[in-house]
Protein backbone atom coordinates (compact mmCIF):
# COMPACT_ATOMS: atom_id res chain seq x y z
CA UNK A 1 0.00 0.00 0.00
CA UNK A 2 1.26 3.49 -1.27
CA UNK A 3 0.51 6.58 0.56
CA UNK A 4 1.51 10.57 -0.31
CA UNK A 5 0.69 12.45 2.82
CA UNK A 6 0.90 16.20 2.84
CA UNK A 7 1.36 17.95 5.91
CA UNK A 8 1.31 21.71 6.18
CA UNK A 9 1.53 24.00 9.30
CA UNK A 10 0.60 27.25 8.55
CA UNK A 11 1.44 30.33 11.73
CA UNK A 12 -0.05 34.26 11.64
CA UNK A 13 1.98 36.64 13.18
CA UNK A 14 -0.08 39.40 14.97
CA UNK A 15 3.94 41.33 14.50
CA UNK A 16 6.81 41.11 12.69
CA UNK A 17 8.93 38.08 13.13
CA UNK A 18 12.23 38.68 13.10
CA UNK A 19 14.56 35.08 13.25
CA UNK A 20 12.64 31.78 14.41
CA UNK A 21 14.58 28.69 14.63
CA UNK A 22 12.52 25.36 14.20
CA UNK A 23 13.23 21.46 14.59
CA UNK A 24 10.38 19.22 12.06
CA UNK A 25 9.71 15.85 12.86
CA UNK A 26 7.91 15.19 9.79
CA UNK A 27 9.73 12.44 7.82
CA UNK A 28 8.02 8.69 8.09
CA UNK A 29 10.32 6.08 10.05
CA UNK A 30 11.88 3.19 8.07
CA UNK A 31 11.26 0.25 9.68
CA UNK A 32 10.04 -3.50 8.99
CA UNK A 33 6.06 -2.34 8.48
CA UNK A 34 7.00 0.30 6.44
CA UNK A 35 9.36 2.14 3.76
CA UNK A 36 9.49 6.26 3.26
CA UNK A 37 10.43 6.61 -0.31
CA UNK A 38 11.02 10.21 -0.69
CA UNK A 39 10.13 13.40 1.70
CA UNK A 40 10.08 17.29 0.59
CA UNK A 41 10.27 20.09 2.97
CA UNK A 42 8.51 23.36 1.09
CA UNK A 43 9.42 26.35 3.67
CA UNK A 44 7.96 30.15 3.38
CA UNK A 45 10.30 32.42 3.61
CA UNK A 46 12.71 29.81 2.71
CA UNK A 47 15.20 29.53 5.46
CA UNK A 48 18.67 30.77 5.10
CA UNK A 49 19.98 27.87 7.14
CA UNK A 50 18.72 23.81 6.64
CA UNK A 51 19.95 20.85 7.65
CA UNK A 52 18.96 17.19 8.73
CA UNK A 53 20.10 14.76 11.39
CA UNK A 54 18.86 11.43 13.16
CA UNK A 55 17.88 12.35 16.98
CA UNK A 56 18.86 10.06 19.86
CA UNK A 57 15.41 7.54 19.10
CA UNK A 58 16.01 7.17 15.59
CA UNK A 59 13.40 9.80 13.83
CA UNK A 60 14.28 12.34 11.70
CA UNK A 61 15.38 15.70 12.54
CA UNK A 62 14.84 18.95 9.81
CA UNK A 63 16.52 21.92 11.29
CA UNK A 64 15.85 25.02 9.24
CA UNK A 65 16.26 28.90 10.44
CA UNK A 66 14.30 32.07 8.92
CA UNK A 67 16.16 35.06 9.52
CA UNK A 68 14.03 37.67 7.01
CA UNK A 69 10.94 39.52 8.63
CA UNK A 70 7.81 38.07 8.19
CA UNK A 71 4.43 37.92 9.43
CA UNK A 72 3.53 34.24 8.10
CA UNK A 73 5.76 30.84 8.20
CA UNK A 74 4.35 27.81 5.99
CA UNK A 75 6.04 24.72 6.61
CA UNK A 76 4.76 21.45 4.78
CA UNK A 77 6.19 18.23 4.56
CA UNK A 78 5.19 16.22 1.37
CA UNK A 79 6.21 12.33 1.88
CA UNK A 80 5.32 9.27 -0.35
CA UNK A 81 5.22 5.90 2.21
CA UNK A 82 5.05 2.47 1.31
CA UNK A 83 3.30 -0.01 3.95
CA UNK A 84 3.88 -3.85 4.17
CA UNK A 85 0.70 -4.81 6.12
CA UNK A 86 2.20 -8.10 8.17
CA UNK A 87 -0.80 -9.96 10.01
CA UNK A 88 1.04 -10.98 13.38
CA UNK A 89 0.95 -14.56 14.66
CA UNK A 90 -0.67 -13.41 18.11
CA UNK A 91 -0.97 -17.24 19.02
CA UNK A 92 2.92 -17.33 18.39
CA UNK A 93 3.00 -14.95 21.47
CA UNK A 94 0.35 -15.97 23.62
CA UNK A 95 2.26 -17.72 26.27
CA UNK A 96 4.22 -15.10 27.77
CA UNK A 97 2.51 -13.44 30.42
CA UNK A 98 2.78 -10.30 31.47
CA UNK A 99 4.90 -11.27 35.28
CA UNK A 100 7.29 -13.03 32.80
CA UNK A 101 7.84 -10.00 30.25
CA UNK A 102 7.98 -7.90 33.40
CA UNK A 103 11.24 -10.41 34.88
CA UNK A 104 12.84 -10.36 31.75
CA UNK A 105 13.25 -6.74 31.60
CA UNK A 106 14.47 -6.58 34.80
CA UNK A 107 16.94 -9.09 34.79
CA UNK A 108 20.65 -8.09 35.33
CA UNK A 109 23.79 -9.93 34.14
CA UNK A 110 24.80 -13.03 35.75
CA UNK A 111 27.34 -12.22 38.68
CA UNK A 112 30.35 -14.12 39.75
CA UNK A 113 32.22 -13.12 36.88
CA UNK A 114 35.37 -11.34 36.35
CA UNK A 115 34.99 -7.88 34.62
CA UNK A 116 35.62 -9.08 30.70
CA UNK A 117 33.85 -12.35 31.38
CA UNK A 118 30.62 -10.06 32.81
CA UNK A 119 30.65 -8.06 29.79
CA UNK A 120 30.43 -10.53 27.64
CA UNK A 121 27.67 -12.26 29.37
CA UNK A 122 25.47 -9.40 29.57
CA UNK A 123 25.77 -9.35 26.10
CA UNK A 124 24.76 -13.17 25.76
CA UNK A 125 21.99 -12.57 28.06
CA UNK A 126 20.43 -9.34 27.26
CA UNK A 127 20.00 -8.00 23.63
CA UNK A 128 20.32 -4.67 22.34
CA UNK A 129 16.72 -4.63 22.11
CA UNK A 130 15.99 -5.40 25.53
CA UNK A 131 18.47 -2.74 26.81
CA UNK A 132 16.75 -0.37 24.69
CA UNK A 133 13.63 -0.99 25.91
CA UNK A 134 14.21 -0.60 29.41
CA UNK A 135 14.27 3.07 28.91
CA UNK A 136 10.51 2.67 28.13
CA UNK A 137 9.46 1.22 31.37
CA UNK A 138 10.93 4.39 33.77
CA UNK A 139 8.54 7.71 33.84
CA UNK A 140 9.10 10.43 31.02
CA UNK A 141 8.04 14.14 31.15
CA UNK A 142 5.07 14.01 29.88
CA UNK A 143 3.82 10.47 31.23
CA UNK A 144 4.53 9.71 35.12
CA UNK A 145 2.60 6.45 36.93
CA UNK A 146 0.56 6.97 39.63
CA UNK A 147 -1.24 4.88 42.26
CA UNK A 148 -4.95 6.13 40.45
CA UNK A 149 -3.49 4.98 37.11
CA UNK A 150 -2.12 1.70 38.38
CA UNK A 151 -5.82 1.34 39.61
CA UNK A 152 -7.26 1.04 36.55
CA UNK A 153 -5.03 -0.95 34.58
CA UNK A 154 -5.64 -3.59 37.44
CA UNK A 155 -8.71 -5.28 35.90
CA UNK A 156 -6.18 -5.81 32.83
CA UNK A 157 -3.56 -7.31 34.61
CA UNK A 158 -4.69 -10.27 36.07
CA UNK A 159 -2.25 -12.69 37.61
CA UNK A 160 -0.72 -15.07 34.97
CA UNK A 161 -1.90 -13.44 32.10
CA UNK A 162 -0.38 -13.35 28.79
CA UNK A 163 0.95 -9.69 28.26
CA UNK A 164 -1.12 -9.38 24.56
CA UNK A 165 -4.91 -10.20 26.46
CA UNK A 166 -3.67 -7.80 29.01
CA UNK A 167 -2.89 -4.77 26.56
CA UNK A 168 -5.52 -5.90 23.98
CA UNK A 169 -7.69 -5.58 27.26
CA UNK A 170 -6.64 -2.53 27.72
CA UNK A 171 -6.52 -0.82 24.44
CA UNK A 172 -10.32 -2.07 24.84
CA UNK A 173 -11.02 -0.60 27.45
CA UNK A 174 -9.62 3.03 27.23
CA UNK A 175 -12.17 2.80 23.86
CA UNK A 176 -14.81 2.08 25.57
CA UNK A 177 -14.46 3.97 28.72
CA UNK A 178 -13.59 7.62 27.26
CA UNK A 179 -15.12 9.98 25.23
CA UNK A 180 -13.03 11.64 22.11
CA UNK A 181 -13.68 15.59 23.03
CA UNK A 182 -10.71 17.53 21.01
CA UNK A 183 -12.23 20.43 23.21
CA UNK A 184 -11.47 19.23 26.87
CA UNK A 185 -7.86 19.03 26.59
CA UNK A 186 -4.73 20.69 25.94
CA UNK A 187 -1.12 19.56 25.54
CA UNK A 188 -0.76 20.40 28.71
CA UNK A 189 -3.55 18.48 30.64
CA UNK A 190 -2.68 16.10 33.22
CA UNK A 191 -3.23 12.52 33.18
CA UNK A 192 -4.95 12.69 36.15
CA UNK A 193 -7.86 15.39 34.73
CA UNK A 194 -7.99 12.67 31.78
CA UNK A 195 -8.66 9.75 33.84
CA UNK A 196 -11.04 11.68 36.30
CA UNK A 197 -12.85 12.91 33.19
CA UNK A 198 -12.75 10.11 30.75
CA UNK A 199 -12.47 12.73 28.06
CA UNK A 200 -9.27 13.43 25.82
CA UNK A 201 -8.20 12.78 22.16
CA UNK A 202 -5.73 10.27 20.82
CA UNK A 203 -2.74 11.56 22.49
CA UNK A 204 -4.52 11.43 25.98
CA UNK A 205 -5.34 7.90 25.35
CA UNK A 206 -1.67 6.81 23.85
CA UNK A 207 -0.18 8.44 27.40
CA UNK A 208 -2.87 7.25 29.58
CA UNK A 209 -2.25 3.17 28.15
CA UNK A 210 1.51 3.91 28.47
CA UNK A 211 1.12 4.93 31.94
CA UNK A 212 -1.00 2.33 33.11
CA UNK A 213 1.52 -0.24 31.40
CA UNK A 214 5.14 1.32 32.68
CA UNK A 215 3.13 0.82 36.12
CA UNK A 216 3.33 -2.79 36.41
CA UNK A 217 6.58 -2.97 34.85
CA UNK A 218 6.09 -3.48 31.07
CA UNK A 219 7.82 -1.20 28.37
CA UNK A 220 5.92 0.76 26.29
CA UNK A 221 6.73 3.91 23.84
CA UNK A 222 4.31 6.96 22.02
CA UNK A 223 4.20 6.66 18.40
CA UNK A 224 2.71 9.64 16.22
CA UNK A 225 1.74 9.56 12.84
CA UNK A 226 -1.03 9.35 10.09
CA UNK A 227 -3.81 7.08 9.56
CA UNK A 228 -6.10 6.87 6.64
CA UNK A 229 -9.52 8.01 6.79
CA UNK A 230 -12.19 6.90 4.34
CA UNK A 231 -15.09 8.35 3.14
CA UNK A 232 -18.54 6.95 3.30
CA UNK A 233 -19.90 5.17 0.49
CA UNK A 234 -21.32 7.96 -2.21
CA UNK A 235 -19.28 10.64 -0.77
CA UNK A 236 -16.49 12.20 -2.15
CA UNK A 237 -12.82 12.51 -0.64
CA UNK A 238 -12.18 15.38 1.50
CA UNK A 239 -8.59 16.85 0.41
CA UNK A 240 -6.55 18.11 3.87
CA UNK A 241 -9.22 16.62 6.21
CA UNK A 242 -7.12 14.02 7.66
CA UNK A 243 -5.50 14.61 11.00
CA UNK A 244 -2.09 13.57 12.64
CA UNK A 245 -2.62 10.56 15.08
CA UNK A 246 -1.28 8.62 17.73
CA UNK A 247 -0.36 5.22 19.64
CA UNK A 248 1.30 3.29 21.72
CA UNK A 249 3.57 0.26 21.28
CA UNK A 250 4.34 -2.72 23.64
CA UNK A 251 7.83 -4.48 23.66
CA UNK A 252 7.57 -8.13 23.90
CA UNK A 253 10.51 -9.68 24.23
CA UNK A 254 12.00 -12.17 21.99
CA UNK A 255 9.45 -10.54 19.71
CA UNK A 256 9.85 -7.00 19.44
CA UNK A 257 7.43 -4.10 19.15
CA UNK A 258 3.89 -4.29 18.77
CA UNK A 259 1.55 -1.29 18.10
CA UNK A 260 -1.90 -0.61 18.94
CA UNK A 261 -4.43 2.27 18.82
CA UNK A 262 -6.70 2.99 21.34
CA UNK A 263 -8.47 5.55 20.12
CA UNK A 264 -9.76 3.69 17.32
CA UNK A 265 -9.72 0.08 19.32
CA UNK A 266 -7.33 -1.43 16.67
CA UNK A 267 -3.89 -2.79 15.73
CA UNK A 268 -2.24 -0.46 12.94
CA UNK A 269 -1.45 -2.15 9.72
CA UNK A 270 -1.99 -0.82 6.25
CA UNK A 271 -3.83 2.34 7.60
CA UNK A 272 -1.53 3.63 9.37
CA UNK A 273 1.73 5.50 8.93
CA UNK A 274 4.30 6.13 11.43
CA UNK A 275 6.22 9.52 12.05
CA UNK A 276 8.05 8.92 15.13
CA UNK A 277 8.49 7.17 18.04
CA UNK A 278 9.95 8.07 22.03
CA UNK A 279 8.61 7.86 25.40
CA UNK A 280 5.56 10.68 24.59
CA UNK A 281 4.71 13.31 23.16
CA UNK A 282 7.57 15.05 24.20
CA UNK A 283 10.22 13.31 22.06
CA UNK A 284 8.16 13.53 18.83
CA UNK A 285 6.83 16.63 18.51
CA UNK A 286 6.04 17.31 14.81
CA UNK A 287 6.88 20.99 14.55
CA UNK A 288 8.67 22.83 17.54
CA UNK A 289 10.78 25.64 18.00
CA UNK A 290 11.66 29.77 18.95
CA UNK A 291 10.56 33.17 16.78
CA UNK A 292 11.69 35.97 18.12
CA UNK A 293 9.11 39.00 17.60
CA UNK A 294 5.65 38.03 16.23
CA UNK A 295 3.44 39.08 19.10
CA UNK A 296 -0.15 36.80 19.36
CA UNK A 297 0.00 33.96 16.24
CA UNK A 298 -2.51 31.74 15.09
CA UNK A 299 -1.50 28.72 13.79
CA UNK A 300 -4.06 26.42 11.90
CA UNK A 301 -2.43 22.54 10.11
CA UNK A 302 -3.66 20.60 7.27
CA UNK A 303 -2.93 17.04 6.90
CA UNK A 304 -3.89 15.14 3.56
CA UNK A 305 -3.13 11.15 3.34
CA UNK A 306 -3.84 10.16 -0.30
CA UNK A 307 -3.85 6.62 -1.31
CA UNK A 308 -1.66 6.00 -4.19
CA UNK A 309 -3.03 3.33 -7.15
Amino acid sequence: MKYRITHTTLYNYSQTVDLCQSEARLQPRDFWRQQCQSTLFEILPAPIDFHERIDYFGNHVAYFAVQQAHTQLIVTAISEVTIFPEQHTFDLFSQLSWEQARSQLQETPMQGHSQSQQGQSQIQDLSLDMLDARQYVIDSPMVTTADELGSYAQVSFLPNRPLLEVVRDLMQRIYKDFTYDPTFTTIATPLSDVLSHRRGVCQDFAHLAIACLRAYGIAARYVSGYVETRPEPGKPRTVGADASHAWFAVYIPGIGWLDFDPTNNTVPLDQHITLAWGRDYADVTPLKGIAFGGGQHTLSVSVDVLKLE
